[in-house]
């Protein structure tokens, strides 16, 4: 602001100092940044009064006040920005204070903070800083070291930003769908830019609000692409019906032909273009069924007894056989979708490159193999699953909805299967059930819930009649949601209730998940596929054998503790760490798995091989101690050796113990 309290800045750039409005009438002009942050000025008025809130009186007022006042950077009057703590006189006009390094929180009272006193981060324990780093936004070349200008993410510690890069991205994504660009963190995330003075605007994102940005998505194809068309008002015309309505190819979509051109009986509707024809044998059907006659009600299907022999064997490889000879067409196609999928999941992960690969590679069929198992990896720890490893039922997530995500991940597990990847293996029996009815008609108990995700578990544990009570006071909004919401007067009443829960959780409210997967999975007629046999499938879709936990882990290896008491007491609490982080492997918490973890330590994913040669141990990897992070001793079958690294913090003990089993 000048001396008269009218804002001079040149600048108008609405990412890094708000919208600027003009009031002619009043001779006025001001940026909304400046209006948050002004010291002497508060929004008394409406959404619609004077200035976003802000009366035009007291704008004039504080432009007023603030006439007075020298700015820190410039040593012009009109400084309308003070540090936030009472003991430090600095002003500046907002524009200044953005050189001079202050930072403006836009959250609770709007406070600004200059150089001496503003917030920081912090770098995390065991984080190298000695490799190149670039901004996650910009790409450029960036310095890891934090400051004014260098920001970082809270949660992965790897993102590094430049704090005007950060905020651009902020005005243009907006509270729905600003977050780090590379852990996809959204709630910490927008915490710490919060804090760190970074404005994210209320509202959808730019690309959102663009009218009519999705268009070109609602046109259809109207060409009749006849070698030669009979309609005399042109191969674009399409009529309401009748002969020279355009019908659209059922399988591509994207041929078209008149009725007339192409000698089809008036009321035809489904018709293929030559090129799928071809594609399909001359069917239009992109699978046929492996069974010589017609096909059986899904009824009979689900009904067949469950014979576990040579025959079923035979059944489930002639399924995939004729799966895979009919998909040959298209087999190409998807594997260079498939592969595009695994390369983005996969450049998330730092230092990629530098995974060591085969020689021969890009050069047989190991690619294909390599690629799906990396993809069957990345969809068990996607957001549509919840669960331990190997028992994993579909989580309820709206912007997984809203993106149908569940159809994606359905498509790339059937595409999978066909193409030769490796068994589903996780998920768990309910969710099984839930999606082909095997067993058939077998109720659903707690048990087949996720654990610990769900206060239905408090009401199964609930001792007595007020403690049920008070877990239903809690939760009486997802009571009355599921219809539950009823009083209880004795505690066995509580096994009904109970019933309901787990019908509504599992079933009722799963309703759209549960049908969008199910129609990702009818890619190359998987879905069909399965429902003809099962009892057979069931051991590919589910894990046959127990699954790996924390404490089979945990009780799989003996600790050598060292003889010398210093280091005895560094090596104990790690011990809780180690058991912490077989946890969060457990539950999903981590990067990586317990098999990954297994598999690293003993050079076998499963618990039966491990247990058949002699017990792994475990030892400590002091500072001091000249061997890499997670080096194992002994690679041979006769020796499982494995090193945990001593640290002082949990968190750099989980870092360096990941940064190892990744790079295996």
């Amino acid at each position: 602001m000048n001396a008269k309290g009218y804002i001079t800045c040149s600048d108008d750039d609405p990412a890094m100092f708000g919208e600027k409005v003009t009031l002619k009438e009043h001779k006025l002009s001001v940026h909304y940044f400046c209006l948050l942050t002004s010291c002497g000025v508060y929004q008394r008025g409406e959404e619609d009064e004077g200035i976003f809130g802000f009366l035009v009186e007291d704008i004039k007022q504080e432009a007023r006040r603030s006439a007075r006042l020298t700015c820190f950077g410039c040593k012009k009057k009109g400084a309308c920005v003070g540090c936030n703590v009472r003991s430090c006189r600095k002003m500046v006009h907002f524009p200044c204070g953005r050189k001079q390094m202050f930072v403006s929180q836009f959250t609770g009272l709007f406070p600004s903070y200059c150089p001496d006193h503003s917030p920081s981060q912090s770098l995390c324990t065991g984080l190298d800083i000695s490799l190149p780093r670039s901004c996650s936004i910009c790409l450029d070349s960036i310095d890891p070291v934090l400051s004014y200008s260098i920001l970082k993410c809270p949660s992965c510690h790897t993102s590094w930003f430049h704090r005007d890069c950060v905020q651009r991205q902020a005005h243009s994504a907006g509270l729905f769908f600003f977050r780090c660009t590379l852990c996809n963190n959204k709630e910490n995330f927008q915490e710490e830019m919060l804090r760190m003075g970074i404005y994210i605007p209320e509202r959808d994102a730019s690309w959102e609000l663009e009218a009519n940005a999705y268009a070109e998505l609602l046109e259809v194809y109207k060409r009749c692409d006849a070698l030669t068309c009979l309609c005399n008002n042109g191969c674009t015309h399409s009529a309401k019906s009748g002969w020279f309505e355009v019908i659209r190819c059922r399988l591509c979509g994207s041929r078209g032909t008149h009725r007339k051109c192409s000698g089809l009986k008036l009321d035809t509707k489904d018709w293929a273009c030559t090129d799928c024809t071809q594609a399909t044998d001359g069917k239009a059907s992109l699978v046929r069924s492996p069974q010589g006659g017609p096909r059986r009600s899904l009824l009979s299907k689900r009904h067949r007894p469950s014979v576990h022999s040579s025959i079923s064997c035979k059944r489930y490889k002639l399924t995939c056989q004729y799966l895979i000879e009919d998909a040959g067409f298209v087999l190409n196609y998807f594997l260079l979708f498939v592969f595009f999928t695994v390369g983005c999941y996969l450049s998330r992960f730092k230092d990629i490159d530098q995974t060591p690969l085969p020689n021969n590679l890009w050069d047989s069929d190991t690619a294909k193999e390599y690629f799906l198992k990396l993809l069957m990896q990345q969809i068990q720890e996607c957001v549509v699953f919840e669960g331990p490893d190997g028992s994993k039922n579909l989580a309820l997530d709206s912007e997984a909805l809203r993106e149908d995500l569940y159809f994606d991940v359905g498509c790339l597990l059937a595409l999978s299967l066909v193409h030769g990847g490796p068994p589903v293996g996780f998920f768990s029996r309910a969710l099984y059930q839930c999606l082909f009815n095997y067993p058939a008609n077998r109720p659903l108990n707690v048990t087949h819930m996720t654990p610990d995700t769900h206060f239905t578990h408090q009401i199964t544990e609930a001792e007595s009649l007020e403690e049920l009570k008070e877990v239903m006071a809690v939760s009486w909004e997802y009571l009355e949601l599921a219809g539950c919401n009823r009083p209880i007067s004795s505690l066995k009443e509580r096994e009904a209730l109970v019933e309901d829960l787990v019908s509504f959780t599992i079933i009722t409210r799963m309703q759209l998940p549960l049908q969008r997967f199910r129609e990702g999975l009818q890619t190359l007629g998987v879905f069909d596929q399965v429902q003809l046999f099962p009892s057979v499938f069931c051991g590919v879709f589910c894990e046959a054998g127990d699954h790996l936990t924390a404490q089979k882990i945990g009780q799989l290896f003996t600790i050598n503790f060292s003889e010398q008491e210093e280091k005895l007491k560094r090596e104990t609490p790690v011990v809780t760490f180690w058991r912490h982080f077989l946890l969060e492997c457990e539950v999903g918490r981590s990067s990586i798995s317990l098999q990954d973890l297994l598999r690293f330590a003993t050079g076998s994913a499963k618990q039966q091989a491990v247990s058949a040669v002699s017990s792994p141990s475990i030892s400590f990897l002091h500072p001091l101690t000249p061997s890499p992070l997670g080096f194992k001793e002994g690679r041979g079958p006769e020796s499982k050796h494995l090193l945990l690294p001593v640290t002082s913090s949990y968190q750099a003990f989980k870092s360096s113990m990941e940064q190892a089993i990744n790079k295996l």
